[in-house]
């Protein structure tokens, strides 16, 4: 099947970096989004997402006349539904943004066209969900036009590279439309391209997402374990790592992000009785913030009046993606209990929130601190060193909730530092063999 034009719904950190790859390709790209402000910046040459790459590969699409930029769809050969599925209350999968992604296609829904959902959703979105709205375009669906579902599979700051390299699953309603699926996305992958059943690609995205997330809250139990034991837990797991069939990941101050976070909840709502593991994994990882909180609870006695530096907001690592992040749950739990926090996030500094003020400068975020915390491991923020931040702050009281710190360092600049999964009686050995 050829693709000559091609409608993306959704300008965010998948649908973007989508759109733009296929234009480069050489197909005509409609990239479409409801937010004005998103349709401005891009419409204006600039992007609206922190992504390495990106600017530059957006800006080649958009200049070569294959990449558009509208807030609504037009008729093409191929709809991509790339929207965001975020949960809302009682951890429920809301799919507002998919039912209105597929209600917008349906006037321009033609026959022998492809639709494919890459939103992340529960079992069964695509059959049951997404099928009967564009059925009342008065097609029907495997019959008139093809339906597809295939889950994006990246992690950000790798994005354009794994969108080409990453094997891509195309689940289809049908066999001819997940071949059509692998034709479309042959365009650009240079990864295995697998076709099977749309839900069961829809279950293979959760079950990618949850298996992580269940192995992240061992982590992060062995990280309580070892802080009560006396143990530092990142010596221990690195030990037990050494085991050849082993391999557990890092703690941290919770699980953040639009995947990791959501997506084990979507198995937990489809079917509460099967998943009892699944929503307690859930259940540790909600629960971590907490953790770190009563670490500066206990460091700083009463958190009333106190100024805390927090360091980095974003769920991850060198990134500007504050969805589900647990270092903002945190910056809120302490401004809650009566802290005055300051926020610097280097990757996101026009970020607001209602509870907590942001800096704009790792000095304005330290200028009359009482105590300081590295909830997120950005590479500027972890090689900041100790003698610098001593001569800005006042600040003696540090915590390091992701392990980016040298402990000694820090202890030799004059800081306390406690460490997250570190018992406070840890003793470490300085013997060598």
């Amino acid at each position: 099947m050829n693709f000559d034009k091609i409608c993306v719904l959704g300008m965010g950190y998948i649908g973007l970096p989508t759109a733009s790859t296929f234009a480069t390709h050489g197909v005509r790209v409609v990239g479409v989004d409801v937010n004005r402000q998103v349709v401005e910046t891009l419409q204006n040459g600039g992007v609206h997402i922190h992504e390495p790459g990106l600017r530059t590969l957006f800006q080649a699409a958009y200049k070569s006349g294959n990449l558009t930029i509208s807030p609504q769809p037009e008729e093409s050969d191929a709809f991509i539904i790339a929207v965001p599925t975020p949960f809302k209350e009682g951890k429920k999968a809301d799919l507002e943004f998919v039912v209105s992604a597929s209600e917008a296609i349906v006037p321009y829904l033609k026959q022998g066209n492809l639709v494919v959902l890459e939103s992340t959703s529960p079992p069964r979105t695509t059959i049951d969900v997404v099928a009967p709205i564009l059925e009342k375009s008065g097609l029907k669906a495997g019959e008139d036009f093809h339906l597809a579902y295939s889950p994006e599979r990246v992690l950000p700051g790798q994005i354009l590279r794994e969108l080409i390299d990453n094997a891509r699953v195309i689940g289809g309603i049908d066999k001819a439309s997940s071949d059509a699926g692998r034709d479309l996305y042959a365009t650009f992958v240079r990864g295995e391209i697998i076709c099977t059943t749309a839900t069961t690609a829809e279950m293979v995205k959760l079950m990618e997402n949850t298996y992580r997330d269940v192995n992240i809250a061992i982590a992060n139990e062995f990280s309580r374990l070892a802080a009560r034991f006396g143990v530092d837990v990142w010596e221990a797991i690195e030990l037990a790592n050494r085991h050849p069939r082993v391999e557990i990941l890092n703690p941290g101050p919770g699980v953040g992000g639009h995947c990791i976070s959501v997506d084990p909840w979507f198995f937990v709502e489809a079917a509460p009785d099967l998943t009892p593991l699944i929503a307690t994994a859930r259940n540790v990882n909600d629960a971590q913030p907490q953790v770190v909180v009563d670490m500066l609870q206990s460091a700083l006695t009463d958190l009333s009046g106190k100024r805390i530096a927090v360091l980095g907001l974003a769920y991850k690592p060198d990134v500007d993606d504050l969805r589900e992040s647990p270092a903002v749950e945190i910056a809120s739990q302490l401004a809650e209990k009566g802290a005055i926090v300051v926020a610097y996030e280097p990757y996101k500094l026009d970020a607001q929130f209602p509870k907590f003020s942001m800096a704009q400068t790792l000095e304005e975020a330290l200028s009359g601190a009482d105590a300081l915390v590295l909830l997120v491991a950005h590479a500027p923020l972890k090689n900041i060193a100790p003698e610098d931040v001593a001569a800005k702050t006042k600040a003696r009281i540090a915590i390091d909730a992701v392990n980016g710190w040298d402990a000694a360092a820090w202890q030799a600049a004059g800081f306390s530092l406690s460490r997250l999964g570190v018992g406070t009686d840890h003793n470490p050995l300085s013997t060598t063999h």
